[in-house]
C-alpha cells in the first residue's frame, strides 16, 4: 500500500463536505474519484498533498514516497521558456553530464594514477548517469512536450505569455518528467485535444508509479483506472474495476435500494390491510391479532425512499415543429485569421434526425464551423443553406447566449415572457435551481451553473436543429448522462462540437474529423471512428459474416425461447394467485358464517327458556366451543395465506 485514506472528515462555513472517508491505493495503481460538482473531490487532492488540513482523520503516504499534484487550474510566474522549465526537472542528470564532459577533458592530459582515478570516477559517474536515463533525457522532454500538444515551435515561448489552458499543460507535462511515486491530477484533461488525452491515457497507463485522478471523462477513466472511489452524500464507497464497471454496480445498488424500499412500502400497504380486515371481524380475537401486527407495524425501520439526482433535474427536449429532410448544405467553406489558415473547401449535408459530432485537435477551426452556421462569424468563402422549416437552438461553451446581469428568473423570463412565475420556477428547479438560487446573477455562477441554466433555455426553445459547442464541458458526470438520454430521444438533428469521447460514443451518429484543413467523414459512433482511422483498409471475410449470422440467429431462437418460457411462467403465476385468492375468500366466507353462528348460540343462551334447561345450555357450549375452535384455525390460516 502507497497511500491510505483513513476516516478523514472536512467541513466548510457552508457546511460538511467529507465525513469519515477511508480509501487506500496500492502500488502502481490507477485510480479515481468521482462525484457532484462540490462533492468534494478535489478537497480530497488536497488534503492528500497537505495544501489544506482535515478536521479529522489521517492521510498514510508510504516511507520515501514521494507525491506530485496537478490543480484544475496553474498560475505560473517565471521568466522561463517552457523547453528551459522541463530543464529544470533534469537538473541531476544535466549536473552529471556536465561533470562527465569535464572528467573527458581532464583525461586528455592525465597519466599514471591520477588518469587512474579519473577513469574509476568516469565509470561510476558514467554508470549513474545511464540509471537516470542521461541519453535520453532530451528526447523524453521533446516527446511529453510533444505528446501533450506543444509543437517545436512553441518550445522558446515564455510561460509568463501563455493562456491559463497552456500553463496547466506545461505543469502537467513538468509533472510527468519528475516521475513522483504518486501522481495526483485534478481534470487533467480540461485543456487537452483528443490526441494529448490519448498520448496520457497510454503515458498513465504504462506509469511506474501509482495514479490518483479526479476526472469527469468517463473514456478516459475507462482506460486507464482498475478502482474507482466514489464521493457522495460526503461519504467515499470503492469500487474495483474502471468507470463502467462501477457504472454498473452503481445501478445495480441503485436497483436494489428502490426494489427494498418499494417491497417495504409495499408490506407496510399489507399489513395495514391485514389489520383493517382483522378489525373488520369485530371479534375480540382478531382485534387482538389487528392490535399485535400494529405493534409489530410501529417498530418497523421504515425506510426513506432514496433520491438520486437524475431522478430530479429534468430534460426533456421536444421540437415545436418537424423540419425538413434537407436541414444544412455546407458548400466550398473556408476559413483564416490572418496567416492561421483553418480549413478549406468543406462540404458536407445534414439531414433530419441525424446527430453529428464534429472532432479534431485544438485551434483546427471546429467552433468557428459552429459560429458561421449561426452567423456569429463571416466565412472566406463557401456558402451555408439552412432547410426548410429548420429552427436553430444554439449551446455556446463560453456561454455568450447568456446576458451576465440577469438573474437566473430574468434570464428565463426576457426569453420566454408569455411564461407565468410559477412555470418559470418550475424550469428552473428541474434543473436544480431553488428557492433563493433563481435571484442569483448569472456572472456569480460556476461554469457547471451555467451550463445547466443554458440547457434550460435550450429545452424552452423547441427548436427542431440543435447546435452545440462543447455542451458536456464543467458539467459532472450526473449532468452528461442526463443530456446523453435527453439527445438519444430527441427527435430532431444535432450537431455539436465535443472532445467528451464517452458522450460522443453514445450521442453521435456520425463522426466529421477536421484534420488537415479538411473534414473526413465516419458514420458510426466513436468506437467506430477509432476502429476504422486504424484500420480504414480492413476488410471482412465472408466466412466471418456467415458466422456473425449464425450467431444471430442463435441468439433469436434463444431470445423466443426465453420468451416462451417467460409467459409460460407468467401464465402459471397469475393461475396460482387466482387460486390464493379464492381459497382466502373461502376462509373470509367461512369465518362470516362461523361469526353469525357464534353470535346466534349468545342470543340463544340469553333466552329465558334456555336459561334453567342445562341440557340445552350444554349443547350451545359446546357448539360454541366447536365453532370458537375453528374459527381461531381459520384465523391463523388466513394470515398465513395473507402474509
Amino acid at each position: 500500500m502507497i497511500l491510505s485514506v483513513n476516516h478523514i472528515s472536512k467541513s466548510f462555513v457552508t457546511g460538511p463536505v467529507l465525513n469519515d472517508c477511508s480509501f487506500h491505493i496500492e502500488d502502481r495503481e490507477k485510480a479515481a474519484i468521482v462525484g457532484l460538482n462540490g462533492c468534494g473531490k478535489s478537497t480530497m487532492l488536497k488534503i492528500i498533498t497537505g495544501e489544506i488540513p482535515s478536521d479529522e482523520g489521517e492521510i498514510i503516504v508510504a516511507k520515501d514516497k514521494k507525491i506530485g499534484y496537478l490543480a484544475q487550474n496553474q498560475d505560473i510566474h517565471c521568466g522561463s521558456t517552457i523547453y528551459e522549465e522541463m530543464l529544470k526537472t533534469k537538473e541531476h542528470v544535466i549536473t552529471l553530464e556536465n561533470q562527465l564532459r569535464n572528467i573527458e577533458s581532464e583525461m586528455k592530459n592525465a597519466e599514471g594514477v591520477k588518469l587512474e582515478v579519473l577513469m574509476d570516477t568516469y565509470s561510476k559517474k558514467n554508470h549513474e548517469f545511464e540509471l537516470a536515463d542521461g541519453y535520453s533525457y532530451k528526447s523524453e522532454i521533446t516527446g511529453v512536450l510533444k505528446g501533450l500538444g506543444f509543437t517545436e515551435d512553441d518550445f522558446d515561448k515564455k510561460i509568463s505569455s501563455l493562456s491559463g489552458g497552456q500553463k496547466t499543460r506545461v505543469f502537467l507535462s513538468r509533472l510527468l518528467l519528475v516521475k513522483p511515486d504518486i501522481i495526483l491530477l485534478d481534470e487533467p484533461t480540461n485543456h487537452l485535444d483528443m490526441d494529448s488525452i490519448t498520448w496520457l491515457e497510454s503515458f498513465l497507463s504504462n506509469y511506474n508509479g501509482a495514479v490518483l485522478i479526479v476526472s469527469h471523462d468517463r473514456y478516459f477513466l475507462d482506460r486507464i483506472v482498475t478502482q474507482v472511489i466514489e464521493i457522495e452524500n460526503h461519504v467515499a464507497c470503492s469500487y474495483k474495476g474502471n468507470y463502467s464497471d462501477f457504472a454498473e454496480k452503481k445501478a445495480q445498488i441503485r436497483d436494489a435500494q428502490m426494489k427494498h424500499y418499494y417491497n417495504q412500502q409495499r408490506e407496510i400497504k399489507h399489513q395495514e390491510d391485514v389489520i383493517q380486515k382483522l378489525k373488520s371481524f369485530n371479534r375480540e380475537k382478531s382485534i387482538k391479532r389487528a392490535e399485535s401486527r400494529e405493534k409489530m407495524l410501529n417498530k418497523m425501520d421504515v425506510l426513506d425512499k432514496p433520491v438520486f439526482v437524475d431522478s430530479e433535474m429534468h430534460l426533456n427536449l421536444t421540437p415545436q415543429i418537424v423540419s425538413g429532410n434537407d436541414v444544412l448544405h455546407v458548400e466550398n467553406l473556408s476559413k483564416s485569421y490572418g496567416e492561421k489558415h483553418l480549413f478549406s473547401d468543406i462540404n458536407f449535408d445534414i439531414k433530419r434526425g441525424e446527430k453529428v459530432a464534429i472532432i479534431g485537435g485544438n485551434g483546427t477551426g471546429k467552433t468557428t464551423i459552429l459560429k458561421i452556421i449561426n452567423e456569429l462569424t463571416d466565412a472566406d468563402s463557401g456558402e451555408i443553406h439552412i432547410g426548410s422549416k429548420v429552427d436553430i437552438g444554439y449551446y455556446d461553451q463560453e456561454h455568450h447566449v447568456l446576458t451576465m446581469e440577469n438573474t437566473l428568473f430574468e434570464e428565463i423570463s426576457d426569453a420566454y415572457p408569455d411564461m407565468t412565475n410559477t412555470e418559470i420556477r418550475n424550469v428552473l428547479a428541474a434543473f436544480l435551481f431553488t428557492g433563493d438560487d433563481v435571484f442569483k446573477r448569472v456572472k456569480d455562477l460556476s461554469g457547471g451553473e451555467r451550463g445547466r441554466l443554458s440547457l434550460a433555455k435550450l429545452m424552452l426553445s423547441k427548436s427542431n436543429f440543435l447546435i452545440l459547442d462543447e455542451p458536456t464541458n464543467h458539467l459532472d458526470i450526473t449532468s452528461k448522462e442526463i443530456l446523453e438520454n435527453a439527445l438519444n430521444n430527441y427527435s430532431g438533428t444535432v450537431l455539436y462540437v465535443s472532445h467528451d469521447r464517452y458522450f460522443i460514443n453514445k450521442t453521435a451518429t456520425r463522426i466529421m474529423d477536421l484534420n488537415n484543413h479538411t473534414l473526413i467523414n465516419y458514420i458510426g459512433n466513436y468506437d467506430y471512428y477509432m476502429e476504422k482511422k486504424e484500420e480504414l483498409t480492413k476488410i471482412y471475410s465472408s466466412n466471418s459474416m456467415v458466422s456473425s449470422s449464425s450467431t444471430a440467429t442463435t441468439v433469436s431462437e434463444t431470445t423466443d425461447s426465453s420468451g416462451k418460457n417467460d409467459w409460460k411462467n407468467q401464465k402459471e403465476e397469475q393461475a396460482k394467485q387466482r387460486k390464493l385468492k379464492n381459497e382466502i375468500k373461502k376462509i373470509e366466507t367461512r369465518i362470516a358464517e362461523l361469526e353469525d353462528q357464534i353470535a346466534d348460540i349468545d342470543r340463544q343462551f340469553a333466552l329465558p327458556e334456555n336459561s334453567t334447561n342445562v341440557g340445552k345450555l350444554s349443547e350451545l357450549q359446546k357448539e360454541k366451543d366447536c365453532a370458537d375452535e375453528e374459527l381461531t384455525d381459520l384465523y391463523d390460516k388466513w394470515e398465513e395465506l395473507c402474509s
